[in-house]
């Protein structure tokens, strides 16, 4: 099976897509060189994310009786960008249309693209290393995301792990040593559930997600930042419009939440790792509360929001998620799959019946109101392991990283790596992106000349991880999933939850 698997990842790389960036590529300068900058303002207001792209196409195929669609069916091209990386984890794109991507034990930040390599590869250049970083099971260097004003400023914020605490910073990628200044501390600690996603929403402002980090109560606790989805100026305060005054915290009741998305029209999406009975698509909204650790999944209790869509941990652990046009793009880890959904219109909580159960689809359940929402279609199930980031690239495709060397899967001597897709019909609008997405490119803006790290040679690949891959204590590989999973029971209200592997 595994030397099946190898053949197949192999082979995957020669498939047709070209990225496409449209830009003129960058100048990677010295591990020495000092970029000039505009000096920042003390407290810039917000600058709203631009939505580029054509008007979404409708998915409305994914409508489809059961069997009428294959979800691969719905992928026009994939090919492997980049190999030998080691557990990717935030992806954020810069201007020019390059990625900056974060290696979560390594604790560093790469740069890929624009630029192929001779084997046509897109190159990866280390540019930091990110002091401070305690590296521990789950935690590590994990969300990234671009300031909007990146080419003026040289600004990222990065999530991360410390031996004390989970934090958002703000890094300069100005100089060969940059160091991160702490805007947010204080986010709950654990091995695992430490969320950890970064992104801009259209409003401007920076959004994060956090988990409960082991200790469910926290989720219930609004004064408590772990469990939540925050949001935030670029000082770490909470901006006008925050649904408890004087708090970051935008919504509640979250498990461990590591995926966010919106669409063109400003509706946010996230995608949670619920526990041993359901993982959720939420559409959040502010002040509401997601149910956790009361409710999982679709339950029936007062002052709860629903998820929109539910798996089985089986079939898997999202994590992801990338929205293209009216379609959400969710990656699973446990599950080695993808998810296609059709979001639709807005969704009716009043009117929705819980679909799946009774049908041969116990795994998956799904809330249609008047055609709003479709059944979720896996794809790409078992083909390139447990799938982590998703996010829309500035041509409209979609990259996707493995997290194959995490400790919880076999990896292939090709892992990790970075994918590329492109969905049909064949032209997909890039219209928002997903999991520490930025606006794209920017007509005008100049190239994004970055400092290298000590050492490193521009343009270099990653290369293979040295040594041999170890697995986390505890932990279990578990065989490639299956793509009918048996039916499990309905859910139910769970006070006490069994963990589970991820």
């Amino acid at each position: 099976m595994l030397a099946a698997r190898r053949r197949h990842v192999r082979a995957t790389g020669a498939v047709a897509g070209a990225v496409i960036f449209g830009v003129v590529p960058a100048v990677l300068v010295s591990a020495c060189a000092v970029l000039p900058v505009a000096a920042p303002s003390p407290t810039p207001s917000p600058t709203p994310v631009v939505l580029n792209g054509p008007k979404p196409t409708s998915f409305a195929f994914l409508r489809a009786p059961r069997n009428a669609v294959r979800g691969d069916s719905l992928i026009a091209s994939q090919r492997t960008l980049v190999t030998h990386l080691d557990i990717p984890w935030g992806v954020a794109f810069l201007p020019d249309g390059s990625a900056l991507v974060t290696e979560r034990a390594k604790r560093r930040i790469l740069r890929v693209g624009p630029r192929r390599t001779a084997s046509g590869e897109l190159t990866v250049t280390p540019l930091t290393s990110v002091e401070g970083v305690y590296s521990n099971n789950e935690g590590g260097l994990l969300g990234i995301a671009a300031s909007p004003r990146f080419a003026r400023d040289r600004t990222v914020f990065i999530y991360y792990t410390t031996k004390v605490d989970n934090r958002i910073a703000r890094l300069r990628l100005v100089g060969p040593r940059p160091r991160p200044e702490a805007i947010v501390t204080g986010i709950p600690l654990a091995g695992v559930h430490n969320g950890g996603r970064l992104a801009f929403g259209p409003d401007g402002y920076l959004y994060a997600s956090t988990g409960d980090a082991s200790r469910a109560g926290a989720s219930q606790d609004v004064r408590n930042l772990g469990g939540k989805i925050l949001r935030m100026t670029t000082d770490g305060r909470p901006p006008p419009g925050n649904p408890f005054p004087g708090s970051l915290v935008w919504s509640y009741g979250h498990r461990n939440p590591e995926g966010m998305a919106w669409d063109a029209s400003g509706r946010m999406y996230v995608a949670e790792i619920g526990e041993a009975m359901w993982d959720e698509l939420n559409l959040v909204q502010p002040g509401r509360n997601y149910g956790w650790p009361k409710v999982q999944g679709m339950g029936r209790m007062a002052g709860m929001t629903n998820p929109i869509a539910v798996w089985r941990p089986e079939v898997g652990v999202t994590d992801g998620i990338a929205i293209i046009g009216h379609a959400a793009l969710i990656t699973c880890l446990r599950g080695q799959r993808i998810y296609l959904v059709d979001l639709g219109r807005p969704i009716d909580f009043a009117s929705t019946r819980i679909v799946g159960a009774g049908t041969g689809e116990a795994s998956i359940r799904w809330r249609p109101a008047a055609g709003v929402l479709g059944r979720p279609l896996a794809a790409l199930v078992g083909k390139y392991g447990r799938l982590r980031a998703a996010i829309v690239a500035p041509d409209g495709s979609v990259w996707l990283t493995t997290s194959n060397r995490d400790g919880r899967n076999q990896p292939v001597a090709e892992d990790d790596r970075i994918i590329r897709l492109t969905l049909r019909p064949a032209a997909m609008p890039g219209t928002t992106g997903g999991s520490g997405a930025t606006a794209g490119p920017v007509p005008g803006e100049p190239g994004t000349a970055l400092p290298t790290q000590p050492g490193a040679t521009p343009g270099s690949t990653a290369g293979p991880t040295a040594g041999p891959t170890s697995r986390a204590p505890g932990r279990t590989r578990g065989p490639l999933p299956s793509p009918m999973p048996s039916p499990m029971p309905s859910p139910m209200l769970s006070p006490a939850p069994s963990p589970r592997v991820r």
